[in-house]
Formats: C-alpha cells, sequence, structure tokens
C-alpha cells in the first residue's frame, strides 16, 4: 500500500512517431552518411590518391531525375522556415555546426538563440572585417567555397571536375545579342566558344567552386562588370557536390540555374549560380522578377530578362566585392569570362578558398 502508483499508457502512444522526429532522424542520418564520405574523399586526396572517374549510365541518370527532388526540395525549403522554439535552438544549429565545420565566430551575430529558424541560421551575414577583399587581383572569389576546376575553355567543353565536361552552350544556352550585351565589337569566330570572346588576341577561361552546407552561402560581385541579362534555366534539383560532380556529366546543365551575363573590361563576362538538393532557393538581389524552384515549369525551358532598356542603356554595374546574391543551403558558383592570354589563376584545384581571395589575374 506504501508503493507508488505507476501510470502506463499504450506502447502505440508512447512510440508514436511524429513528422519531427522523422525529419531529426532523417536529417541526422543523411548528415552523418555526408560527413563520411567527405572525410573518405579528403583522406584519399590528401594521400595524392586520384579518384577514379566513374560516369552514371544513361538509365541511373535517369532513375536519379526521376526522384522529386524540386518537390522534396520545396518541402524542405518550408520546413526551415518554420520558428524553432528558443530552448531546441542552440541543440540543432549546434549539430549542424559540428557536422559541418561552420565557424560561428566570423558570423555577425554569434548567439545561436538569435536565429528563429534554420532559414537564418543558412543566410548568416558575416562580420565586416572577415572577409576582406583583394585590391590587387582584378578577379576575386565570388563566395566562400571549394574550387573543383579552373582554366581554359577547349573545345566548347568545361570540365565541371577534372575529367568531366558539360557543353558550354548547352550551361549557357543560346548566345545573348551582342546589342543587348552592350558589345560594340563583334563576334570573331563561328563556333559557340568564338562568339563569345569579342576582342581579338583573347580566351575564354573558367572556374567552378562548390559551396559546402556549411560555407557562407552569400555571393559577391568577383570583379567590376556590367550586368546586361539574366537568363533562368527551371531544372532539376541534384546534389552538386565533388562525389557527385564526378558521377554525372554534365550535371551543371541538367540543373536548375541562373545566368548572369555582362561584359568587363577585357570583353564578355558571366557568372552563374546553379542550384542544388534541398531548398532550391537563388535570390539575386537586384533582380526582384526572378523566383526559382517553381512548381510550375516546362522541362529544358529557359526564360531570360534583359537589364538594358530605354531607362537604362548600360545595365546594372556591379563593383568588386559587392552584395550580388544568395543561396539557400550549398550550391556552386561557375565563372566563364573573357582575358587576354597572359591572364593567370593563383589556384590549385581542391583548395578551399574564402570571398574576396585572388582567383587571377593579369
Amino acid at each position: 500500500t506504501d508503493r507508488k502508483k505507476l501510470h502506463t499508457a499504450p506502447v502505440g502512444q508512447v512510440f508514436r512517431l511524429r513528422p519531427f522526429h522523422v525529419l531529426v532522424a532523417t536529417g541526422g542520418g543523411y548528415a552523418g552518411y555526408r560527413k563520411y564520405e567527405d572525410y573518405k574523399l579528403e583522406q584519399l586526396e590528401k594521400r595524392g590518391i586520384e579518384v577514379p572517374v566513374k560516369l552514371a549510365s544513361e538509365w541511373e541518370v535517369a532513375l536519379y531525375k526521376s526522384v522529386p527532388t524540386r518537390l522534396l526540395s520545396r518541402a524542405w525549403g518550408r520546413l526551415n522556415q518554420v520558428e524553432l522554439p528558443t530552448w531546441l535552438r542552440k541543440p540543432v544549429y549546434s549539430l549542424y555546426i559540428w557536422t559541418f565545420g561552420v565557424n560561428m565566430k566570423e558570423a555577425a551575430v554569434e548567439d545561436l538563440h538569435h536565429y528563429r529558424n534554420l532559414s537564418e541560421f543558412f543566410r548568416r551575414k558575416l562580420k565586416p572585417q572577415a572577409r576582406p577583399v583583394c585590391g590587387v587581383h582584378s578577379v576575386i572569389s565570388p563566395s566562400d567555397g571549394k574550387i573543383l576546376n579552373f582554366g581554359q575553355v577547349k573545345n566548347c567543353e568545361v570540365e565541371q571536375v577534372k575529367g568531366v565536361t558539360y557543353s558550354l552552350e548547352s550551361f549557357l544556352g543560346p548566345r545573348v545579342s551582342s546589342e543587348e550585351l552592350h558589345f560594340s565589337q563583334a563576334p570573331l569566330g563561328n563556333s559557340f566558344q568564338q562568339q563569345l570572346v569579342t576582342k581579338e588576341g583573347n580566351e575564354l577561361y573558367h572556374c567552378v567552386i562548390y559551396l559546402a552546407p556549411g560555407d557562407y552561402h552569400c555571393f559577391h560581385s568577383p570583379t567590376d562588370w556590367t550586368v546586361s541579362h539574366r537568363r533562368h534555366f527551371p531544372g532539376s534539383l541534384m546534389s552538386v557536390n565533388p562525389g557527385v560532380a564526378r558521377w554525372i556529366k554534365e550535371l551543371f546543365c541538367h540543373n536548375e540555374r541562373v545566368v548572369l551575363t555582362g561584359d568587363w573590361k577585357h570583353g564578355f563576362f558571366s557568372l552563374t549560380a546553379v542550384g542544388a538538393t534541398n531548398v532550391g532557393s537563388i535570390r539575386i538581389y537586384f533582380d526582384q522578377d526572378l523566383h526559382t524552384n517553381s512548381p510550375s515549369y516546362s522541362k529544358g525551358s529557359y526564360n531570360d530578362f534583359s537589364f538594358i532598356s530605354n531607362n537604362n542603356k548600360e545595365g546594372i554595374p556591379m563593383r568588386k566585392g559587392e552584395h550580388l546574391g544568395e543561396f539557400n543551403l550549398g550550391s556552386t558558383i561557375v565563372l566563364i569570362f573573357e582575358a587576354p592570354k597572359d591572364f593567370k589563376f593563383n589556384l590549385k584545384a581542391g583548395q578551399k578558398i574564402r570571398f574576396g581571395e585572388a582567383l587571377g589575374s593579369l
């Protein structure tokens, strides 16, 4: 009679799964898996072992593309905007920080309780002094990330990683007219690559920067240039991490992307923001008409918008280091630009880079 009463409940009620529990378990499992895969890749690279290229077959690519990554990304985007209870913010964000190696000492606001949801945490701003912009070199990194590839464009093919290429024309789409890009020079050749080069003696260069989930998610202007045109390709939202980039040829051509084209002092210049799995949101600060990962889209289509108008004959001028846009979660930036033959990259494939550091110069 002196024993305390033990209150019980049906087993089904005790172990009933809730959406939040499923989200935490799935997200935690995926984070652990990605951490392990990245660790294996890093160990191979440290040992100087080149990871062999093993391209996916057509049916494997088709199977991957059949996964509703756009729908899942929109769902994940909405979950990211759900406000977390104050008591839950620190443990959730701390897990993310540990998993992806986030340096919160660089954040403008270090207090984790400040970020109401995951979306705000992903898009956190940095302290002004955290990323000094190199004033010596002509082209800087527009974002934090990892250099996947760089060099001259050859035979209208661009390497997304070493040994895996994609078509320059498929990636950028049909050439925009010289009048719309505000060029005075006429194209010098017949191939798509030659049509982009506006000055004799110049070459076309490219640089691919992968933003990991733990990186700073805003991107900036890599040089002084003028943006004349925007082309938006709705598409798949497959992962763009280096492992998948080695596996799927023309991965960047399959995925949703926003291509900004214009000119700088040496001719043609373009910056492309490539979307990826989860959220799939790309924002360009000066382009309020851009809406990415929309439920309604036509496969293989694209839409154009010109910043040249009767009221604006020049386009959108951008200064080196100026805020340009942002991703929700990690993705990829691809630079394709024209420069004289003596342009040199100050890079190594696979190296980590931060926004503001030099990419190359004359």
